[in-house]
């Protein structure tokens, strides 16, 4: 058996711990039953002995496997991981839905992604990652009663992602410390008003009213204050043709959305203005997980 999961971007600005939306960059997986557990990883986290003996992944899928079948039992485990750690594209998330897909189909059972997506809420308790993780597209989703209710729309081909990824990680756990308990009406009038705005932007298509939609008071520049050459991303960004430029879920990583006739240019610039930092192109990924056999 082998699985997909794609990278996601949240937060998109005003949409703290409610929106996210699916990258066409994969980490993939693949089991397979054996007489004896192994483990190996390719790409990020390849040298990590620690990440061998401690795989959050592998403790995931044993928990759940157990639960339905009350078994255990020994796999080879191959990982390919091309999602940088750390970095705010939805890392934790995809090992998260990738545990408890794979755990589900090497179970025997075709879970449904509904089932996947409020399994996975229990291990991540923000619906704005996993959810993109698990449908692909643009995601805007709330949690009630334990559940996620998430609705989606596909991501046409007419925009890409231009998405900057420094040298430098940011745990999400510490980048929560910074933020304020409280905020002031104004801030949160601010983020409700752009948040609904900047989701029917993306269900209409208005694309040139991302920047005006995107405008955060709650956690944006905060965050971002941690590597401030990230105030100078998005100026240069805005200043070569971005439609929107936030950072990408906790950071460090930036999201920047523009036409596709742009993209290039776009990564051009950033590349040669920021050349200790990645610059990738990526298309928008509207199908969430996807299992094969291997």
């Amino acid at each position: 058996m082998n699985i997909l999961v794609p990278a996601t971007s949240a937060n998109l600005g005003p949409g703290f711990d409610a929106l996210g939306l699916s990258l066409k960059l994969f980490n993939s997986v693949k089991i397979e039953p054996a007489k004896f557990s192994s483990v190996s990883i390719n790409g990020e986290g390849s040298g990590s002995v620690n990440l061998k003996r401690n795989n959050i992944f592998l403790s995931i899928f044993n928990e759940i496997f157990f639960e339905l079948t009350g078994k255990n039992e020994n796999f080879r485990v191959v990982f390919e991981n091309n999602i940088p750690f750390s970095r705010g594209l939805g890392s934790s998330s995809a090992v998260i839905v990738g545990a408890i897909a794979s755990a589900y189909e090497m179970a025997g059972f075709k879970a449904s992604k509904e089932t996947v997506l409020n399994k996975a809420i229990i291990y991540e308790t923000h619906p704005d990652n996993i959810s993109p993780a698990v449908h692909g597209g643009f995601i805007s989703a709330i949690v009630k009663n334990g559940n996620v209710y998430a609705n989606k729309i596909n991501l046409c081909d007419e925009i890409k992602a231009v998405v900057v990824i420094p040298n430098k990680p940011m745990s999400t756990s510490s980048s929560r410390q910074i933020l304020p308990k409280n905020y002031t009406m104004k801030e949160c009038v601010n983020n409700l008003s752009h948040a609904a705005f900047l989701t029917s932007c993306f269900y209409e298509k208005k694309y040139d009213l991302l920047k005006i939609a995107s405008k955060d008071l709650m956690h944006e520049e905060r965050r971002m204050h941690a590597l401030e050459e990230l105030f100078e991303v998005r100026k240069v960004a805005y200043e070569n043709g971005a439609l929107m430029s936030t950072l990408s879920g906790s950071g460090s990583s930036f999201l920047n959305i523009a036409y596709k006739d742009d993209a290039k240019n776009l990564q051009d610039i950033l590349k040669s203005k920021f050349s200790d930092f990645g610059v990738e192109v990526f298309s928008f990924d509207n199908d969430g997980y996807e299992i094969t056999q291997s």
